[in-house]
């Protein structure tokens, strides 16, 4: 019995100590974030080689590919098994035919076979409008668009979780959510993801019909306090937008960082560590006040390795280190996505392959032109495809210089495939018609320049590009509303009192790109879509006139 009683009273005593012993602390744990931005469903590898920074100087290699890109993410993984890939936006929208002519399925389901787990939106997300992009998230075949889903194969939707926490509609509920936790490694890392607060200066209003888009500083606070209070041991910002460097893409540092993303940055809360950027298609990655900022430029070029040290305990980040890591010919291919690319391509190639016509320069382009000879062939085949219309043609055709997504291979003349009028023009914008008064025309040009708080004057968005017969020159130097300094149409000053006729997209209609002015005017006629005119216009042979529409006269001595 006494026995008894001594081993009881040693077992409740040893409990005892147990029960006051402090329990033990979790462990520091090490995390990569794999990053991405404007992917714009660049699945095969470029054809020329990308200039970069690299650490041992200047480098140049062909970037991109996206089965490149799942093999370089997967070694990242492999690496750092407690890791996450995120992105900035522009993921689909304003890409290669390869993708575009299937709605960007493929580039959603290529992405999704790469481990992307999170991404914010960007503003080319909302390009076909709201119901197609929940259907890129959701999945399904349902029709939003004049071409036709699932073509190839069921489409599932993406794997990974879109992010707008300033996309709301009229009663404050976000298009998708504004946040996400994931576990990781024993840490809990907070993701916000948003995009630019002027994306409807850069999307059809139409497409983003019943939605506002707020304060990026104001919504990325609000929503990172949320997340700390759910035990956030770090906040991460995903956001399209972004900066500008010189050079444009490298491998570390900022060199020349200036952009729309430094007062963001300026008003951010303490919490938020890390800014995971896009919108300008830049590279770079460095330390501002304090917190890590990246982009990995564009089309899959370049991931963003970003090595963090989270300690659970206390909710802090001990380390953070990211640089740029290139997505060369040498990382091998993922299988399942190049299988896909393959799939797609050969779906494609009868398509992108067809022949539409031919192109010539008027002559050398050699001098020294603000516009180029895309620029002009589009302009002049958007002039050319309001002939008929029941009213009377245009007397000018406007596009913005954003609308035209590539330029002319080198060259005097060549051979354009239906592929290559694709990739100039993916958006599948109407041209339309509006009649306004010359004070109007003058009023909008003006519209293309902001001044920084600086005093710096540059182009806001995109430059405004004239059809032939139409010339203008500017001088940034002068006072806002002063800068357009000669306006012409055939050769004789534009007059403020008459009325023209002026072919303008839809985008630009709708006062897209910050052109509010063209707003302001019905839409009188409709003269079909921009690829179809500027096949129309290729197809007996274009002549591309020489340069000079635009002038720059603060660049003169």
């Amino acid at each position: 019995m006494t026995m008894r009683l001594l081993s009881a009273s040693i077992a409740a005593l040893a409990l005892s100590a147990c029960a006051t012993m402090p329990a033990s602390q979790p462990s520091p744990v090490a995390v990569r974030i794999i990053a991405l931005n404007d992917f714009h469903g660049a699945l095969l590898p470029p054809t020329q080689e990308t200039p970069f920074a690299g650490n041992g100087g200047p480098q140049s290699a062909v970037l991109g590919g996206a089965a490149r890109l799942g093999a370089t993410i997967a070694r990242l993984r492999a690496g750092q098994p407690d890791s996450l890939v995120v992105a900035a936006g522009d993921l689909i929208g304003a890409g290669p035919v390869i993708s575009q002519q299937f709605l960007d399925e493929p580039a959603i389901a290529a992405l999704s076979l790469a481990g992307l787990d999170v991404a914010s939106v960007g503003n080319h997300e909302f390009d076909r409008g709201i119901a197609e992009l929940r259907r890129m998230q959701e999945g399904g075949c349902e029709v939003y668009t004049a071409r036709k889903p699932c073509a190839l194969e069921p489409f599932t939707g993406a794997s990974f979780r879109y992010l707008a926490g300033n996309t709301t509609d009229a009663d404050g509920a976000t298009l998708f959510p504004g946040t996400a936790l994931r576990e990781v490694g024993g840490a809990t890392i907070g993701f916000i993801g948003l995009t630019l607060k002027d994306t409807p200066q850069l999307v059809t209003a139409s497409a983003i019909a019943g939605y506002s888009f707020g304060d990026e500083a104001e919504a990325a606070n609000r929503l990172a306090a949320g997340l700390k209070a759910e035990g956030a041991d770090a906040v991460v910002l995903l956001i399209h937008e972004g900066a500008q460097v010189d050079p444009t893409f490298n491998v570390s540092g900022c060199p020349g960082l200036s952009g729309a993303i430094m007062p963001i940055l300026d008003r951010l809360d303490p919490a938020i560590g890390l800014v995971v950027s896009g919108h300008t298609h830049q590279a770079y990655s460095c330390k501002v006040g304090g917190r890590t900022l990246t982009s990995a430029g564009r089309y899959g070029a370049f991931v963003t390795q970003i090595d963090l040290m989270l300690d659970p305990a206390s909710d802090k980040v001990l380390s953070l280190s990211a640089h740029n890591v290139p997505v060369t010919q040498e990382a091998g291919e993922e299988p399942a996505i190049a299988a896909l690319v393959a799939r797609y391509f050969a779906a494609s190639e009868a398509i992108t392959a067809r022949p539409v016509g031919n192109w010539q320069l008027a002559e050398d382009d050699s001098g020294n032109c603000l516009e180029s000879p895309a620029d002009r062939l589009v302009t002049d085949a958007q002039l050319a495809a309001t002939r008929d219309l029941a009213g009377g043609p245009a007397d000018i055709a406007f596009v913005n210089s954003g609308g035209v997504r590539t330029d002319l291979p080198p060259g005097a003349s060549g051979t354009m495939s239906y592929g290559d009028t694709l990739a100039m023009q993916p958006f599948a914008n109407s041209v339309l018609l509006v009649e306004m008064p010359g004070s109007a025309i003058k009023a909008v040009l003006e519209e293309q320049f902001c001044e920084a708080a600086d005093g710096t004057v540059s182009t806001c968005h995109s430059a405004l590009l004239p059809s032939q017969g139409f010339a203008y020159s500017f001088d940034r130097s002068q006072p806002a509303g002063e800068r357009i300094v000669s306006a012409t149409l055939n050769g004789k000053p534009l007059d403020p009192a008459k009325t023209y006729r002026v072919a303008i997209n839809n985008f630009l209609a709708e006062g897209g790109d910050g052109f509010a002015t063209f707003a302001r005017f019905p839409v009188l006629d409709d003269a079909g879509i921009d690829v179809d005119a500027l096949e129309a216009w290729l197809a007996p042979g274009a002549t591309i006139p020489p340069c000079g529409r635009i002038r720059d006269l603060s660049r003169q001595p």
